[in-house]
């Protein structure tokens, strides 16, 4: 099975998180932003994986930190619990719908960082989420597991369905990059022998 653990402490946030890829959607998710939490529940459920993740962080300053963070950390256990990536499929996709909504979701475990993030959302909070921070969350992310992730919504209404559309097709797409294909099962999905 492959798992990690982690603790990170810094003087903005303290955060103490597992991850089980090969999961069942459990979560046990506890920010201090609900509708955070909420995103990050879909994620691991849609996902299929175990999730703990608990963040203290200065909310009496801003999120920026903790959401920051969370997206650092999450990248961090996916990158120790995928640890040499051979067999994984490495790459993945999806398209979401949520309601009125489409997003589109593609990544790669490739190991080199990269983001392009396109929401759509015009409003500055869904729920208690500063919006503007969830493109923070996935640099965050994105530059701790080694990922390159290209996350669009194409067209919706809903700032909620937006959002919740992204976090659900990024699930997905994080489900196949990360599942292993057994006839590669030795090897390292590039040609250049190196990730």
């Amino acid at each position: 099975m492959r798992t990690a653990k982690l603790e990170r402490i810094t003087k903005e946030t303290q955060i103490a998180g597992s991850l089980k890829i090969e999961g069942k959607g459990r979560y046990d998710i506890r920010t201090g932003i609900r509708f955070f939490d909420h995103m990050l529940e879909l994620f691991t459920k849609h996902g299929g994986f175990d999730l703990a993740l608990q963040a203290t962080g200065d909310l009496d300053v801003d999120q920026h930190h903790t959401v920051e963070d969370c997206g650092i950390a999450l990248g961090q256990l996916f990158a120790k619990a995928l640890g040499d990536r051979k067999g994984i499929n490495r790459a993945g996709y999806f398209v979401q719908t949520m309601d009125e909504t489409l997003a589109v979701t593609a990544l790669d475990l490739g190991g080199r960082p990269a983001l392009v993030y396109a929401d759509l959302v015009k409003v500055r909070l869904v729920g208690d989420l500063q919006v503007e921070l969830v493109h923070d969350f996935f640099d965050g992310f994105v530059n701790h597991a080694g990922a390159n992730v290209h996350v669009k919504v194409m067209y919706g209404r809903s700032s909620h369905h937006k959002i919740e559309a992204i976090f659900k097709c990024f699930a997905r797409a994080m489900k196949y990059a990360c599942s292993k294909d057994r006839r590669l099962k030795d090897q390292l999905p590039s040609t250049k022998g190196l990730l």
